[in-house]
């Protein structure tokens, strides 16, 4: 098992503060769910917030891409993953299919694909680099484990205030060429990822009027790295 502890300072727009990330465990799962309500208030689905059986079952099934980030000893940050089959010219999934409704038992290996579940970030503690710093860290174990990409699909919660103008399409595009900007679309793509397709009916998700944008990073050492012979995407 891979055991991740990153320190590293980031500033708050007044001083420097040192963060950590490192894998969550049990003993996390308190601040964990406090995290999401602070992190997801209605409209988004509350059902869809962690439990704290699924976060035990992350826990359980893939510990090495369950990270938390923590500033003061607070965890204000939090990125989870699992490792999934993933075929380019077949795209089309929901995220209750790929992720178990969130419980990522469906975690496989062997598979391709290092698949974002979520990343949560304080409001209190955005646009200071936390965020960032997670996704490297999931880069880092997307090259680990030698995994063909990181892949996860993006919600576009800034959707629904242009549906009725424009197309979900369009409204990447828009975002793409910095005409719009998005809060999640904007921020996966300052952090490296691409986006690879449209997905309908990704996620109960009111305000990105259930889109999902595929995002991928593709691994650069993935050729140089790889040696499994036993899947069809190498």
């Amino acid at each position: 098992m891979i055991v991740i502890f990153k320190q590293m300072y980031v500033h708050n727009g007044i001083k420097f503060e040192r963060l950590t990330i490192r894998n969550y465990s049990k003993t996390d799962i308190k601040g964990l769910l406090s995290l999401q309500q602070e992190c997801f208030p209605p409209p988004f689905p509350q059902e869809l917030l962690w439990s704290e059986e699924q976060l035990d079952s992350h826990i359980n099934t893939f510990p090495e891409g369950a990270l938390c980030a923590l500033v003061n000893g607070e965890i204000v940050g939090s990125m989870t993953a699992l490792i999934v089959h993933f075929d380019p010219d077949a795209p089309e999934h929901t995220w209750a299919e790929t992720t178990d409704n969130g419980y990522i038992t469906c975690h496989d290996p062997q598979a391709n694909t290092l698949y974002v579940v979520d990343i949560s970030v304080s409001p209190h503690y955005r646009k200071i680099g936390i965020g960032k710093w997670l996704m490297n860290t999931m880069y880092e174990l997307a090259v680990e484990k030698r995994m063909e990409r990181l892949l996860g699909g993006g919600r576009i919660p800034f959707y629904h205030k242009y549906a009725h103008e424009i197309s979900a399409s369009q409204y990447v595009e828009d975002v793409i060429e910095g005409k719009k900007k998005d809060p999640v679309l904007s921020f996966l793509l300052h952090c490296g990822r691409s986006p690879l397709c449209i997905v309908s009916n990704y996620l109960d998700d009111e305000e990105s009027l259930n889109y999902g944008v595929l995002m991928e990073w593709k691994n650069p050492f993935y050729e140089k790295t790889s040696c499994k012979t036993d899947s069809p995407f190498t």
